[in-house]
């Protein structure tokens, strides 16, 4: 037998081999991990997130699967347009394209009696008709009438409705409002932003953006309503509150639109409408309703018990039906709060039982430079808290309010409890 010899060049290959080997090895080690990484990223991204409510801003849809083809709202309304019969010349056509940056519309100069302006368009024939039959009182009514009417004007609001049978959720998109009133008289223009309202159960409430100094927001904001069944639509109705951020005060209301559902069919896909704005529903002069307070002076321990009892009579917030009401206490020494508290919510009710007890301490002797204001306020969720009526008893107070407060310094550690009936906050 032949010895097996090995040369020092054979042992030197090896491992340069496993060098080899093992980088290789590496290499695909990394670039595995790498696609399963990337693979779980896209698995994730294509999952539909369980959305309740989604709020689209601008016309760009934010839900997944609609990511890819992303279309201005204008765009489908073109398409539409096509499948729809000729639109008569006096209606109002909505070219989202034209906007500015700030969502504005450009204004046109129009001449007066223009076939383009729908509010100056008439009819020719049937002017001619009645030239014969109309005296001169009665233009000079009509005129009139006109003229208030136009003062009475709170600008046009212009929106959309659609059902999606597939995802069972109701679309609403706020378009634009036009002609609104100005309610800075300083910049004579507006700070505009809408309100909405899903009646007559009140859960859901959203509200537009802000737009600055214009008399004609263009919005554009789609709001969808998952979990409403179609069968539920005809009983439903919207309440549309338009008003205008105020930065130091509360904001102003410039009007309200109110939509039943009942009569409107939106199986054939969506609806464009447009309504007035008409001035919001003003509570009668009948009053803001009552307020039951009891007082009592401690002279020995200088404090001041304050008992908010039960309200009655309060009036309606809005259309939407029976205000949530609670109240707000202040204590004022000489013109300036030093303390402050405030009631529970009482839920959907005209006739509010509070039995809350609050204590105070009066820095000073005496109840000459004391005040206590009541605010009765109506919980808005989401939103500010609207006063329904104010109530001030104190030493410079008139009526009851002077004579609540007269009793109970002249008849201290007495609990002295009356009505009053509250006014404008």
């Amino acid at each position: 037998m032949a010895p097996i010899t090995t040369s020092r060049e054979e042992f030197d290959e090896i491992p340069t081999v496993v060098g080899i080997f093992s980088a290789f090895g590496l290499v695909f080690t990394v670039s595995l991990f790498a696609w399963i990484c990337c693979q779980r990223k896209s698995s994730k991204s294509n999952k539909t997130p369980p959305y309740k409510f989604v709020h689209v801003l601008k016309g760009v849809d934010i839900y997944p699967e609609n990511l890819n083809s992303k279309k201005k709202f204008g765009a489908d309304d073109k398409n539409e347009e096509k499948n729809k019969p000729a639109v008569p010349k006096n209606s109002l056509h909505l070219d989202l394209e034209k906007r500015d940056l700030n969502g504005n519309f450009p204004k046109t100069n129009l001449k007066a009696g223009s076939p383009s302006d729908p509010e100056n368009a008439t009819p020719k024939p049937n002017l001619e008709g009645e030239k014969e039959a109309v005296s001169p009182d009665s233009l000079k009514s009509s005129t009139s009438l006109s003229s208030e009417e136009k003062q009475e004007k709170l600008g046009t609001l212009f929106f959309s409705l659609e059902y999606n049978f597939e995802r069972k959720a109701f679309v609403v998109n706020i378009k634009e409002a036009r002609g609104l009133p100005a309610m800075d008289e300083q910049s004579m223009t507006s700070d505009p932003y809408i309100k909405m309202t899903i009646l007559p159960e009140k859960k859901h409430k959203v509200k537009t953006r802000v737009l600055r100094k214009t008399l004609d927001p263009a919005f554009d904001e789609t709001f969808t309503f998952y979990g409403i069944p179609y069968t539920q639509i005809q009983e439903l109705a919207l309440h549309f509150t338009i008003l205008s951020f105020d930065r130091f005060s509360r904001d102003d209301i410039i009007g309200e639109v109110l939509i039943p559902l009942s009569g409107i069919e939106l199986c054939e896909g969506k609806m464009l409408m447009n309504r007035e704005i008409i001035k919001r529903n003003v509570r009668k002069s009948s009053g803001r309703g009552e307020l039951l307070i009891s007082l009592c002076y401690q002279s020995t321990t200088n404090t001041l018990t304050v008992v908010v009892l039960k309200a009655r009579h309060l009036p309606k917030s809005d259309v939407s039906g029976l205000s949530d009401p609670y109240v707000k206490v202040n204590l004022y020494h000489a013109k300036k709060r030093i303390s402050k508290k405030k009631t529970h919510v009482k839920k959907c009710t005209p006739n509010a039982v509070f039995n809350e007890l609050f204590v105070f301490d009066i820095p000073c002797e005496g109840l000459e430079d004391i005040s206590v204001e009541f605010l009765v306020l109506d919980s808005e969720r989401g939103s500010r808290n609207e006063v329904i009526g104010q109530l001030v008893l104190g030493a410079a107070a008139e009526g009851t309010g002077g004579e609540h407060w007269k009793e109970i310094c002249d008849y201290p550690r007495r609990q002295i409890a009356k009505w009053h009936v509250l006014c404008d906050g």
